[in-house]
């Protein structure tokens, strides 16, 4: 968990700004819900992993002897912090349902926490930024979504990521294929494919029980994919076995199709993605500069009956704003409505807060300064805060509008 600087802090809600206002272009409305949920949905099976690492919150009023009698640290809690924005939108619809659209779309931005091992673009306290669309069954759902996450990231500047995409339903129709009975438990092997190769997942199948004869035929299939198929019809059918998952290869070349020219997709045969509770195509934000995904989602049709009773369709795609933060570019732009104004003891303050006045009613925002004999160290510590025009106040002046880089 970090703390963050003005100037941090400042550059990261520019950027949230950003993607909120594209986000509302394309039609979500933003929701709020709580950081903290009943721990008993934390741990529904819901998160895969992640409720592994779910920070559990202390039952109020616990005595020595309950943490005595207690035989598992759960027993104590009976809140824990989100580890995600997905279980509480789930949640949130079945609680709010007669109050919202038939199909909804959410805009969720907001901190999440979980007990990682900080690392780069890891943290234990981090920034999703979620859209799901709920209520609506045809691709529709993953077409307005996938636009809106390219167009957010056009929009930022981030201009050659790509999206990589499959579906659940090709991944048990691969391990059908091939004679695989425990798809979940293969499902974790597969998902280690970038970490351990096409090697390492075969010998972990192998030792896991599976069949040496379905093992060799998923690792032909393994060692033949390349990872750039496009995401076309032709060219994912040619890349499966013949009749695996038909609904499932048309509805990604609907997607496809209706997406060109607007994101970059990739079809990845193998893309498992951790949550078990997907139901149909996912996806994941591939960019050449890191070694992880910028963000991903997918169908989850079957979360929401958990709460509701009723299955409701419902896909959802989020950005990790910490990864996502370190690739945007600013320009200068951010700081030319700032500016300070310097002034020592010889000047009325009066005169002084007038200026303040007029700028800040003309829109500026406004740091007032007192001035010393260390001016380069004034301007250097307002460098760092962003300011990059200052004005000294002069008694009876107009005010002279200078940068950083015009100090002597």
């Amino acid at each position: 968990m970090r703390d963050f600087l003005p100037a941090d802090k400042a550059r990261r809600e520019r950027i949230l700004s950003t993607i909120r206002s594209t986000y509302r272009l394309h039609g979500f409305d933003e929701i709020e819900t709580p950081v903290m949920e009943e721990a008993s949905r934390l741990s529904a099976g819901l998160g895969g992993d992640n409720e592994k690492l779910a920070f559990g919150v202390l039952k109020r009023g616990l005595t020595e002897s309950d943490l005595h009698a207690a035989h598992h640290g759960s027993e104590l809690c009976d809140m824990g912090l989100r580890y995600d924005l997905t279980v509480p939108l789930a949640r949130f619809y079945a609680t709010n349902k007669a109050e919202l659209p038939p199909v909804f779309r959410a805009i969720q931005i907001a901190p999440v926490w979980r007990a990682e091992r900080p690392q780069k673009g890891r943290y234990r306290q981090f920034v999703q930024c979620d859209i799901d669309i709920i209520g609506e069954s045809s691709a529709l759902a993953e077409i307005e979504l996938i636009t809106a996450t390219s167009d957010t990231l056009r929009v930022l500047g981030i201009t050659n990521a790509t999206i990589r995409i499959n579906d659940r339903r090709i991944l048990f129709g691969l391990l059908d294929h091939f004679g695989f009975t425990d798809h979940e438990s293969t499902l974790i092997t597969v998902d280690k494919l970038d970490k351990i190769g096409v090697a390492g997942v075969s010998a972990e199948l192998l030792e896991r029980g599976a069949s040496p004869v379905s093992v060799e035929a998923l690792t032909a299939l393994l060692e033949s994919t390349t990872g750039s198929i496009p995401a076309t019809r032709a060219a994912i059918a040619a890349a499966l076995p013949a009749g695996v998952a038909p609904a499932a290869v048309e509805s990604l070349a609907t997607i496809a199709e209706a997406v060109q020219g607007t994101a970059t997709l990739v079809f990845d045969p193998f893309l498992v993605r951790g949550m078990g509770y997907y139901t149909g195509a996912i996806f994941e934000v591939a960019h050449p500069e890191l070694g992880y995904s910028l963000g991903g989602g997918g169908r989850y049709d079957g979360m929401i009956g958990r709460f509701l009773g009723t299955d409701v369709p419902a896909v959802g795609f989020s950005l990790g704003f910490e990864r996502l933060v370190d690739l945007v570019e600013e320009s200068d732009d951010a700081a030319d409505d700032q500016l300070a104004l310097l002034y020592d003891a010889a000047v009325d303050l009066d005169e002084v807060l007038a200026h303040k006045r007029a700028l800040v009613a003309a829109g500026t925002r406004v740091r007032l300064v007192t001035k010393t004999k260390n001016i380069r160290a004034i301007l250097g510590q307002l460098e760092r805060d962003g300011y990059l025009r200052y004005a000294f106040v002069n008694a009876g002046e107009p005010l002279t509008i200078k940068t950083i880089e015009q100090q002597s």
